[in-house]
């Protein structure tokens, strides 16, 4: 058999291992039973079961080795099985009565045959002194043997061992590597074995925290473990030979790392904050503060208990709230929060591990803000017993009285905006209150006009509440209760017509002066004496006029119900009534008279042009009466032919149709074609009835058979109408009238040319001016100038067509006419030097004349001038007589000029 010594911190653990029983004898049957092999499975644990420990190993014999079996616990939620048989914690627990027994069933996935085993789970033993403490003796782990023959049956092998966990306390202090096990196999005295150890803490990430001597099989850990990082390191140890052949099983060890009280307690928030309304009873649950601990939660590293270190303030009870010390939450255990007192308390809480223990526990500390909330538990009240206020009459939307209250809850909370009422005095709602959202003050205003000669004062009733509710058992003082008293104050109103429109009945055709009625105004204000007087504001036909003292009104004009300011029988006057009163107010007031018809209007007739042909077949004419009349002075209307001319009966005939139409025919079997004019007499059915000679023009033209005018001109009047013949005379007077302006602008034109031609610049005169060109041409033939201009001057202006006083100022004095020679219009080209010459003489013999030397006429620049006068310049004279060497003096553009004059007789 083989045999496995497992001892951790000085115990031994013994468990039981599962036979498979199979007896094969020499030429005898083997006999194999398929299931469990044993009835009960036991193991023995430490208190504490960890997630993911391995518990124990359950073997299935599956005889042909075909099964394919699959294992299902019955507590599902605390064990899984592997596909190996390995039992193992789904959760983390303390082992109780509870957890100390289940079972596990194996199930044949092709044939749904099912078995069944129970597995037994038992407390390990502990001493009393015993805790976590450090082993100075190595202890051993041995590798199970393989499956052997004895006697050439097939031994039993016991079940593989379940190594219990290593437990190892966090933050040691070595020395490092420390040692925990050695490893070893029975097999070592024969094979030369190496060991090696792997999972994470070894060969996987942490690396190196264990390691393993390959020759002796020592597993150490080389650092200090810290149990908040890694609670758990499941390591697999390895034996294998020089070769690497393995020579045994791998083993699971699992290194449970113990928790040292080495992490305070730590609140989630440093500060909290909470609400608890104003006065709430004891008991009434406030907040939760909540701190957690990095150790063991199941350990007393990990317990956390609260409590109350301090509260400030300390009234009306130093102790308001007390803490769970378990969960935190924060309770009140006094009565008399209130807020209007007290709105805020702080508490500093405590939380301490090890079950609050004070003497070995970590603490900490974190402070609860607790508000206290408002409650409406106070009522508005208000600041006096009655208030007064003042409106003019007819006004709204005015504020009469300002209402103010007091309120000692929270502002601008519902239990502190204060709602008004009123309850008394307004029967017909002329009042409301508003509330002023910033104040809480009630604005009393006035929502209806309020007539100061019906009520002259209002006495109000006002009870102020609040948005919500008051607190239960609080009631409303008489305080809450006021008197708002209005004055009404009398103000000047406007009179006004009563009725308004005012409608009276009256014939057409009433004569001036004639008086229709009364209209006249009421003053709403009878404690005032007022006079009212009344002006017309509106009568678009004249036709009226009103007393401004008693308002009588009386026709200034005939009324005429057929004039265009009546409207459906209706003429509308407006009128106005003001008072003598401060301010002057005035009223406006409307007569609607209504015009019954008279029988004013003769009948004429409809159309009052016509055609017809030469002969009475195959045409008439088809004709009607218009009458602005209305019925009964309007239709039927008769018609009639009169006896003068005779030719009028003699050519035509009429027919009545019925009241309205009438029908004209020739009476002789052919009337020449023309223009005739056909009187008819029509006369209505009024009365007295009216009668009226109208005349209606008939063109007689000659038709074709369907009874058509084959004319081409139309009907057109025998003479012009009078509107006509105005419309010719003002389009003739228009046309005259601009023919004879354009003739006045052309000789204005005239005026104005020769005007600027007497006064062109010296610069524009083409007989003063030296045309200079770019380019040389061939003389006077490229010139675009009259050469008659130089032969003739004085036909260019003759005197005689120039304007009176429009003169050039260097001119010669119009009544002394010189005497300058003449040349024919079409003078030989060589006579003007001949011309030139004889000017030049009459020029300088002319005494009356400007200082003329030469054809070329300057600017005078009259007496006085400091030029000095160019009459000294005889140009008929040698230039002998004169001195030219001042010529010298001027420079150098004049040193020609003075070589040629000032060089002496050469």
């Amino acid at each position: 058999p083989c045999r496995v010594e497992v001892a951790i911190t000085a115990h031994i653990f013994f468990f039981f291992l599962v036979l498979q029983a199979s007896v094969e004898a020499s030429g005898e049957i083997a006999l194999c039973k398929t299931g469990f092999p044993e009835d009960v499975y036991s193991a023995v644990l430490s208190k504490d079961v960890h997630e993911g420990q391995p518990l124990l190993n359950v073997k299935f014999s599956n005889c042909n080795g075909k099964r394919k079996v699959q294992y299902e616990s019955s507590e599902p939620a605390d064990f899984k099985v592997d596909e190996d048989g390995m039992v193992y914690a789904v959760r983390s627990f303390p082992l109780s009565s509870e957890h100390a027994k289940f079972l596990i069933y194996a199930q044949d996935k092709e044939t749904q045959e099912k078995w069944q085993v129970a597995v037994k789970l038992s407390l390990k033993p502990t001493l009393p002194e015993e805790s976590v403490k450090e082993s100075t003796e190595v202890e051993e782990i041995v590798f199970p043997r393989q499956l052997g023959k004895h006697s050439g049956h097939l031994q039993r092998q016991k079940r593989d061992w379940v190594i219990p966990p290593i437990n190892l306390p966090e933050n040691s202090r070595g020395p490092f590597p420390q040692e925990l096990v050695r490893i070893r196999s029975d097999r070592d005295k024969n094979l030369s074995l190496r060991y090696s150890v792997t999972g994470p803490g070894a060969d996987q990430p942490p690396t190196g925290i264990f390691i393993i001597n390959p020759i002796s099989g020592q597993l150490s850990v080389t650092k200090p473990l810290d149990r908040e990082q890694i609670a758990r390191f499941h390591l697999r140890a390895h034996a294998v030979d020089i070769n690497g052949n393995q020579v045994e099983n791998p083993i699971d060890i699992v290194i449970n790392v113990i928790d040292m009280n080495d992490n305070r307690p730590e609140f989630l928030h440093q500060v909290w904050n909470g609400t608890v309304p104003e006065g709430s009873k004891p008991g009434t649950y406030v907040m939760t503060v909540t701190a957690i601990d990095a150790d063991d939660p199941n350990a007393l590293n990990g317990m956390l208990r609260y409590r109350i270190l301090s509260q400030a303030p300390s009234t009306p009870s130093p102790n308001m709230f007390t803490i769970n010390n378990e969960t935190g939450d924060i309770i009140t255990v006094a009565a008399g929060l209130d807020r209007e007192k007290v709105q805020q308390y702080t508490l500093i809480i405590q939380a301490t591990d090890m079950e609050g223990n004070p003497t070995y526990g970590l603490s900490n500390t974190a402070t609860a803000i607790i508000t206290v909330t408002d409650v409406n538990d106070n009522p508005p009240e208000f600041t006096a017993m009655t208030f007064y206020g003042e409106v003019p009459e007819n006004r709204v939307d005015v504020i009469v009285a300002n209402l103010t209250v007091t309120d000692k809850d929270q502002p601008h909370t519902p239990a502190w905006n204060a709602v008004y009422r009123i309850s008394g005095g307004d029967p017909t709602g002329r009042f409301a209150i508003q509330t002023d959202p910033n104040s809480n003050d009630g604005l009393v205003t006035v929502v209806k006009p309020i007539d100061f000669e019906t009520n002259r004062m209002f006495v109000l009733t006002v009870a102020a509440e609040n948005q919500v509710p008051l607190a239960k058992g609080i009631q409303h003082p008489p305080q809450s209760t006021a008197t708002v008293s209005v004055t009404v104050i009398d103000v000047n109103e406007n009179p006004y017509f009563a009725p308004n429109p005012k409608i009276i009945r009256q014939e057409e055709g009433l004569h001036a002066g004639t008086m229709l009625t009364t209209f006249t105004a009421q003053d709403p204000d009878r404690y005032m004496q007022q006079n009212i007087r009344y002006t017309k504001l509106s009568d678009p036909a004249n036709w009226l006029k009103i007393d401004p003292v008693n308002g009588q009104i009386t026709t200034i004009a005939i009324l005429d119900r057929e004039s265009p300011n009546v409207k459906n029988n209706i003429y509308n006057a407006t009128f106005l009534a003001s008072d003598n009163g401060i301010p002057p107010m005035s009223g406006t007031g409307t007569l609607q008279i209504y015009l019954l018809d008279i029988n004013d209007n003769a009948p004429q007739v409809l159309p009052q042009e016509a055609e017809t042909c030469e002969t009475p077949d195959p045409n008439s004419i088809n004709i009607t009466a218009l009458d602005y009349d209305i019925d009964p002075n309007a239709g039927p209307f008769a018609f009639d032919l009169p006896l003068s001319p005779v030719n009028i009966k003699r050519n035509w005939t009429i027919t009545r149709l019925n009241g309205d139409f009438a029908q004209l025919n020739l009476k002789i079997k052919f009337l020449e074609a023309g223009i005739y004019e056909v009187p008819i007499i029509i006369t209505d059915s009024g009365n007295p009835p009216k009668s009226n000679i109208s005349i209606l023009r008939v063109k007689v033209c000659q038709c074709d058979s369907n009874g058509d005018c084959t004319d081409v001109d139309r009907i057109v009047g025998a003479g012009l109408g009078t509107g006509a013949i105005i419309a010719i005379l003002l389009c003739i007077i228009i046309l005259l009238i601009l023919v004879l302006m354009f003739v006045v602008w052309m000789k204005r034109r005239d005026k104005e040319r020769q005007a600027k031609q007497l006064l062109i610049d010296p610069e524009d005169d083409v007989r003063d001016n030296i045309l200079k060109y770019d380019e040389e041409g061939g003389g006077e033939e490229d010139q675009d100038y009259d050469l008659s201009q130089l032969q003739q001057p004085d036909t260019v202006e003759p005197d005689a067509i120039k304007p009176v006083g429009i003169r050039r100022m260097d001119e010669r004095p119009i009544h002394a006419e010189p005497q300058y020679p003449v040349r024919s219009a079409a003078p030989h080209p060589g006579d003007i030097g001949d011309f030139i010459n004889e000017g030049l003489k009459a020029a300088d013999n002319d005494p009356t004349a400007p200082p003329y030397d030469s054809l070329l006429v300057f600017d005078y620049e009259g007496s006085g001038s400091t030029a000095g006068s160019l009459s000294s310049l005889n140009s008929s004279s040698s230039g002998g007589e004169q001195d030219y060497d001042y010529l010298n003096d001027w420079g150098p553009r004049f040193k020609k000029l003075a070589d040629m004059y000032g060089g002496g007789d050469d």
